[in-house]
């Protein structure tokens, strides 16, 4: 079975030295109460809990799978009980508002403890995961009464959430969903429709589940801006505000997936079941993006959780198994042959994944402080910064550490040899539970188009501009140190490339659109591996700094500076090719003709 420690000593380094979460904390309201002796309490009872109680339930939970009886779900066996101790320990509050029954803790030590549970039991993981969302959605749309009665209860944990929107003739363009909301008169609405792909939408772990729906009213305008929100609970509340009479709503199948099978992926049927608005109506798709743009940052964790639990494997396998003599001659004698951790391409795959682990950690939990300072933030002007920039790097979270995050599986599975492809030793779990991550809450494509697209392009870059300011900043305070040169040059030179090749795709774009679907994914790839050789410069001065002042943990740091060098000398380079895409265009995509491509119609 595969073993997992929770990387608490590159958690430290990153929230501690990095990004100084001491003092971020000590300057958000009621961040006071995150002193660093709570935060290490936590970050080590979570870290217990990750290896004790879920790692051992993820590869069972696999092969077991999820069993539908009567329209009713059972989850593998061990996952309620496990359920239950999450609960019980008030993990699900930990970030919540304590006007709602929460702990007040800044979200940013709440995204720590979900890389740790993304690690040890993805599958497990989402039946909490999607509630944090619908808690988020309801407290910034709900009405009270509608907050009183589903918030506190999401809060706690005896309730689970789910966000309902994928239907079976659309999946991203919702304008297309048929699902029906009519009004009754107790100012109620009958909603029915089918969902599909519906995460956690039906199990036995919680005793009531509060679907968020996205419905049509009879009236409304076509396509997107007539979506409207609707809660719709598996229990109606009864007066007591406990679940009482059953709705209208029941899984029809469960999905067969090629992974995450712990989890009930549900097609959820509609009939006439009883919702209530969300919201304005015609409004939902605003509301629901509070809901999809926290699963989105969720979703880019999973990759990190699943890309530091392929290292952490692959590394251990690597410095065990033995295979060949390394090229330079025998380097441990004494045995048959070396450990494979000897040969060059070995380390190549486990350095890969070490990269984007600790590059990854550092872009989420940069990411977590914009997530902070915007809900907890005093200062208008900081508030607005931290907006932009989370807006900017929502879709880099979501997409590239989920691509990053099956790169690393696959190669982990790569250092077992035929051993990672063999079920027991759970390294084809990993590639098989990471590939949906690639997909739901918008695919890279849909996140490319929404990073260039959206926050760039339709904000004439200012948006990118805040950044590599930021960037730039950098480099110019670190140009005359020569310690870090290798970092700040190429640094300073992506930076003002990046900048410079936006303008030119914008130029393009002015006169064919599909310029900008062209080069998107290529450019959110370079954006992303732009935007982790900027957290590994600062990493590397940090460590730098460290190694001058006689650190006790010298390897620590001299480690951290080589995994830097590392991406900077092995994996940065990819940004040539992304960008020799970029630059190639559209006509290499849309000169096909529909002749050529065997099609009946023109395209």
């Amino acid at each position: 079975m595969p073993d997992y420690q929770a990387p608490l000593r590159d958690i430290r380094f990153v929230m501690d030295e990095l990004l100084d979460y001491p003092a971020h904390y000590a300057s958000l309201p009621g961040g006071e109460d995150a002193t660093p002796d709570v935060v290490a309490a936590i970050l080590e009872e979570g870290g217990r809990f990750a290896r004790e109680v879920l790692l051992p339930l993820n590869q069972s939970g696999d092969q077991e799978g999820c069993l539908l009886e009567g329209g009713e779900v059972k989850a593998p066996k061990g996952f309620k009980e496990a359920y239950a101790q999450f609960v019980e320990g008030g993990w699900p509050s930990l970030a919540a508002d304590p006007a709602h029954g929460g702990q007040g803790l800044p979200h940013s030590l709440a995204m720590v403890l979900n890389e740790m549970i993304c690690s040890t039991n993805l599958a497990w993981g989402m039946y909490p995961g999607l509630s944090h969302g619908a808690a988020d959605a309801l407290r910034h749309h709900g009405t009270e009464e509608q907050q009183a009665t589903y918030l506190t209860k999401l809060v706690e944990g005896t309730w689970t959430g789910t966000m309902c929107l994928t239907e079976p003739h659309c999946g991203t363009d919702l304008g297309l969903i048929k699902t029906r909301a009519v009004p009754t008169d107790d100012g109620a609405f009958e909603i029915t429709g089918t969902k599909i792909f519906i995460s956690a939408g039906e199990h036995d772990l919680a005793e009531n589940i509060v679907h968020l729906v996205l419905a049509k009213l009879p009236d409304a305008p076509e396509g997107s801006k007539g979506i409207s929100l609707f809660v719709v609970p598996k229990y109606l509340p009864n007066e007591a505000g406990e679940p009482g009479e059953r709705n209208g709503v029941v899984c029809g199948s469960l999905e067969h997936k090629m992974g995450i099978h712990g989890n009930a992926t549900c097609v959820m049927n509609f009939d006439a079941a009883k919702g209530f608005l969300v919201g304005a109506p015609n409004k939902g798709l605003a509301c629901m993006f509070t809901m999809m743009n926290a699963a989105r940052i969720g979703v880019g964790i999973q990759g990190l959780g699943l890309t530091e639990a392929s290292f952490q494997n692959a590394l251990a396998y690597a410095r065990d198994r033995l295979q060949m003599r390394a090229l330079s001659g025998p380097k441990a004698p004494e045995k048959a042959a070396d450990p494979i951790i000897v040969h060059p391409d070995v380390r190549r795959m486990l350095l890969t994944q070490k990269a984007f682990a600790e590059g990854g950690r550092m872009l989420v939990l940069y990411t977590a402080q914009m997530i902070d300072i915007v809900e907890h933030g005093t200062d208008a002007a900081e508030k607005e910064r931290a907006e932009t920039l989370l807006g900017l790097l929502t879709p880099i979270v979501k997409a590239f550490l989920t691509e990053a995050g099956f790169e690393a599986t696959n190669e982990g599975v790569q250092v077992f040899g035929g051993h990672g492809f063999i079920q027991e030793w759970g390294m084809e779990q990993l590639v098989r539970d990471a590939r949906i991550t690639r997909l739901y809450e918008g695919t890279t494509g849909i996140q490319a188009l929404d990073l260039l697209g959206r926050k760039v392009l339709m904000s004439q870059g200012e948006s990118l501009k805040v950044f590599t300011k930021e960037i730039h900043k950098f480099c110019q305070a670190e140009e005359g140190n020569s310690e870090l040169a290798e970092f700040v040059r190429p640094l300073a030179k992506l930076n003002a490339e990046w900048g410079e090749m936006t303008m030119a795709i914008g130029m393009k774009a002015m006169t064919d659109r599909e310029e900008v679907g062209a080069a998107s994914v290529d450019y959110l790839m370079y954006a992303g591996y732009v935007t982790l050789a900027y957290l590994f410069a600062r990493a590397a001065k940090q460590a730098r700094a460290a190694l001058a002042e006689g650190t006790e943990e010298g390897t620590f740091y001299r480690a951290k500076l080589d995994t830097a060098r590392f991406f900077y000398q092995r994996l940065v380079p990819r940004t040539r090719a992304h960008k020799g895409a970029i630059e190639a265009g559209a006509e290499p995509l849309m000169a096909i003709s529909a002749e050529d491509f065997g099609l009946g119609f023109e395209i």
